[in-house]
């Protein structure tokens, strides 16, 4: 079994008792070792366990992991004030708890991105500690990620150099509603959209030195690099010449490893870099590589060489 350096996609759910009292919607059964978030049931029992993790890392060879908030977390329903209380609350337990795991765990903050004021702000107050990891959903009700309301969050981030990882949220297509279709196929959609408006959107080649990392393989973007650059070849409708062609804007992206294909990976690969392919597992949902070493045995010893220990996470490369 090959060492592992870095896990930068895992999740954990900070759980505070007397914390939680104070907010509305959420409510946490300690009995049951369950919470309620508006009404939905997180139903891993895993995610409330630090400890878990670190047994899995343990019997995985794994040195470390970046935690990040899971989306039933998200809440992007929620009033600004609302949103600013609940994230300082997930922000604050998850570098409590990668406090008393300091040296296994690193916290990624939330960004709340529905909301790009306070995405700014906290983005802004974290990097005034140090600290330039972040995560994100995909995207937010009623906005997209190239609108120019943006624009504030962006600057901050790259006059950091900043690293976020972009995880997608929950899709509201009615037509994938059965058979689990919103995250078989919603996952990936959302993600392929955020990318798609960041690179069409200029945003991309505007702020270079923010290291834009996607869950999940980057969706299907991978599979849709020709496409893209065929739109931007014959002057599609809105697409716009004066940025870099969508291939070479594809090349400063980073995705995780999850794409339960090799030859899919392989893709990846060929269109992000070799060296932008990162560890992650999505611990603990069974979507993600629960047995890494078993999932992606197929790959060759250079291909796992790079995946498990060259290649890390480049935060203001570009």
């Amino acid at each position: 079994m090959e060492p592992i350096n870095l896990d930068i996609h895992t999740h954990l759910v900070p759980i505070d008792a007397p914390g939680l009292e104070a907010i509305d919607g959420v409510r946490w059964d300690a009995a049951a070792t369950a919470l309620s978030v508006d009404g939905h049931k997180v139903g891993l029992k895993s995610l409330f366990a630090p400890d878990a993790l670190i047994a899995w890392l343990d019997s995985n060879q794994i040195a470390q992991a970046w935690i990040s908030a899971p989306p039933p977390l998200y809440r992007q329903h929620l009033p600004q004030a609302a949103a600013a209380r609940w994230v300082d609350y997930v922000n604050h337990g998850l570098a409590g708890i990668a406090q008393r795991h300091a040296d296994r765990l690193a916290p990624l903050p939330h960004l709340p991105i529905e909301h790009p004021d306070l995405s700014r702000d906290v983005a802004t107050r974290t990097i005034a500690t140090g600290q330039r990891w972040f995560s994100s959903p995909s995207g937010g009700p009623g906005r997209m990620l190239s609108d120019k309301s943006y624009d504030p969050l962006w600057r901050t981030l790259d006059d950091a150099a900043a690293f976020v990882l972009v995880h997608p949220g929950e899709n509201d297509d009615p037509r994938l509603a059965p058979f689990y279709l919103t995250n078989l196929l919603g996952n990936p959609y959302e993600t392929t959209v955020a990318i798609a408006h960041l690179i069409f959107g200029g945003v991309i080649a505007r702020y270079p030195k923010i290291t834009f990392c996607f869950a999940h393989g980057g969706g299907v973007a991978a599979m849709l690099a020709g496409r893209f650059e065929q739109g931007f070849q014959t002057d599609r409708p809105g697409i716009s010449k004066s940025s870099p062609h969508p291939r070479a804007l594809l090349k400063r992206l980073v995705v995780d490893c999850i794409t339960h294909d090799t030859e899919a990976l392989r893709l990846a690969a060929s269109i992000f870099g070799q060296g932008h392919i990162l560890f992650g597992s999505d611990w603990p949902f069974p979507m993600g590589l629960m047995h890494p070493h078993t999932q992606l045995s197929a790959l060759t010893p250079a291909e796992r060489k790079h995946l498990f220990h060259d290649n890390v996470a480049p935060v203001g490369a570009h």
